[in-house]
């Protein structure tokens, strides 16, 4: 699979899309200037009724970066940004980039010992958050146990229109933390205090770090992945090619995921960007909220993971809401249930793809096509410029069509590689290709298809058991709103199945009613030797499903009795 000619994806890609043109390696933040320059009076960003167009947006970008380089930013100082989805998080992402520096993603959700261990492992020197009673207590304790050099606070009220701020600073003071004086301390007003003559810093693409995303994993400590502004601008050039004539200067996305997450940074925020789009912006993501926003606000973008689909599919409220302004919805995350792809196809009249990326990927690796075939639990197609190999995890030689292997990628979007991990660096990057852990198959026409998590995968009594398939059978069912499955110990088998299932409002389903069911779709060995009704499954910040509660969870039980041995 050497030359171009021999890619299986080429014949299905989609006629609009050119899988050879030229991706231009440029600052992460041109597309950004671009969209000022080209679109200064449209609409960039929405946020609870307060509106700024590109003009506006452009001149804050300009004096945040003068304010991060009079406190001390220069090229590489690494800037953390623990901000809800609002203008300021936009403001310090361009400011720290305009500035020479590098945007470290942090999750607000993060406990304080994984918050300690991020500002000291990116080695931040500032610190930006909310004062938000959720973020600024955890973020000021920070600033008393590390090396971090500035805290800067943003306020919650002034970014609302007048009348709510003032609304919500008096009736909803418990969401507010009290802010203390400190001379290590700012607020993000007096950062933008200047004429936004900032510094120009010369930037090469390929080897200067825009981004620190940290990745997490089933153990250990998040490690971060290192995008180049080159890395960045790729990925966000992929994306953008690969929507079918886009109306430039008048789409609307919908920002429901947190933008510090990488889907969010690239497929939403540096997307819209690419388009001149309006970017509708939500805190934090609520159901009732985010069907009011589609209803209002009439966005035609809505890039979201399974389980917002799933949650929009189920609701009793959706009958009340137009939601036929949605165009195309890119599912990432996690995978798309095929019921779920349809259902809200059916509800929007939208266009439902399912693709796939990683942090190390910036992130985006594959997508089923906008326009023509998508097929059924396939991630789609590799992005252009991207190759994709399935290789084996013995020799690492590559395998043929429809055969089973590690999934590997190539192209201008791979990471750099893990920011002080040597190792791990090279354990990943090997050949020429990220190694992602992820077993997959390619077919003939070029989809690729995920198994499964190399770390997700179950040993029992020898055979390899993967939790997706499982999860695909079980939700089958007609009461299934959600499900998780885990591989946990079994004093025979050494692991088994386990199936965390939440039913369907008024649904009913038992353990055995799902075992019969399950009788004709796995095997005896494949179907959950335990099964867990939940009212909630634990999930991610940007919703979806974690595994990693769960394993912890029974990692701390005795050795469940078995049905019987087999």
């Amino acid at each position: 699979m050497d030359a171009h000619s021999d890619y299986p994806w080429l014949k299905s890609y989609p006629k609009f899309v050119d899988w050879h043109a030229a991706i231009p390696q440029l600052p992460a933040y041109a597309g950004f200037l671009n969209a000022v320059k080209n679109y200064p009076d449209n609409i960039c960003l929405e946020f609870l009724g307060n509106f700024w167009t590109y003009e506006e947006i452009g001149h804050m970008a300009a004096r945040a970066a003068k304010g991060f380089q009079k406190i001390g930013v220069t090229k590489g100082t690494r800037v953390a940004l623990m901000l809800p989805n609002t203008h300021y998080y936009v403001l310090a992402y361009m400011g720290t980039l305009l500035a020479g520096g590098t945007v470290v993603n942090v999750n607000s959700l993060y406990a304080d010992r994984e918050l300690e261990h991020l500002v000291k492992d990116a080695g931040a020197d500032i610190l930006v958050t909310m004062d938000l009673a959720a973020m600024y207590p955890k973020a000021r304790k920070i600033l008393d146990i590390t090396k971090l050099k500035k805290l800067i606070v943003c306020s919650m009220t002034d970014a609302m229109p007048t009348h709510k701020g003032v609304l919500f600073s008096m009736f909803r003071r418990k969401t507010l933390a009290d802010v203390k004086e400190d001379p290590l301390q700012m607020w993000f007003d007096e950062l933008l205090d200047n004429r936004g003559d900032y510094e120009r810093v010369a930037i090469n693409p390929t080897e200067d770090i825009a981004v620190f995303q940290y990745t997490g994993g089933t153990t250990g400590m998040p490690k971060a992945a290192m995008l180049t502004h080159a890395n960045v601008t790729a990925n966000t050039h992929q994306v953008a090619r690969w929507c079918n004539n886009p109306q430039l200067g008048k789409e609307r996305f919908l920002a429901a995921l947190p933008f510090f997450h990488v889907f969010a940074m690239t497929v939403v925020m540096l997307s819209a960007f690419e388009y001149g789009a309006v970017i509708i912006l939500m805190p934090r993501f609520d159901l009732k909220d985010c069907l009011k926003l589609i209803h209002k606000r009439k966005p035609t973008f809505f890039p979201a993971v399974p389980t917002i689909f799933t949650a929009i599919n189920n609701s009793p409220l959706v009958k009340k809401y137009d939601l036929t302004s949605i165009k195309l919805c890119i599912s990432g995350g996690a995978a798309l249930p095929v019921e779920v792809k349809k259902q809200f196809e059916a509800l929007t009249g939208c266009v439902v793809v399912e693709g796939y990326g990683l942090s190390e990927t910036s992130p985006v690796v594959c997508t089923n096509p906008t326009v023509g075939m998508n097929k059924a639990g396939s991630i789609g197609l590799p992005m252009p410029g991207t190759i994709v190999e399935i290789r084996s995890f013995d020799d690492d030689r590559v395998l043929g069509i429809g055969e089973r292997g590690e999934l590997c990628v190539r192209g201008p979007q791979v990471m750099k590689g893990y920011w002080n991990k040597p190792g791990e660096t090279t354990n990943v990057l090997k050949n020429g290709a990220l190694h992602t852990g992820d077993v997959a198959t390619m077919d003939d026409d070029g989809y690729v298809f995920i198994v499964d998590r190399i770390k997700d995968m179950i040993n029992a009594s020898g055979f390899k058991i993967y939790p997706r398939m499982v999860e695909e059978a079980i939700q089958l069912h007609p009461s299934v709103e959600e499900v998780t499955v885990i591989g946990v110990d079994h004093p025979y088998r050494g692991q088994a199945p386990k199936a965390f299932i939440k039913l369907k409002k008024g649904a009913t389903l038992t353990e055995k009613e799902l075992a019969e069911f399950l009788k004709d779709k796995l095997s005896a060995i494949e179907r959950p030797e335990f099964v867990e009704f939940r009212d909630v499954l634990p999930k991610t910040l940007i919703g979806k499903l974690s595994k990693k509660e769960l394993r912890q969870e029974e990692a701390g039980k005795d050795l469940p009795a078995p049905q019987g041995a087999a």
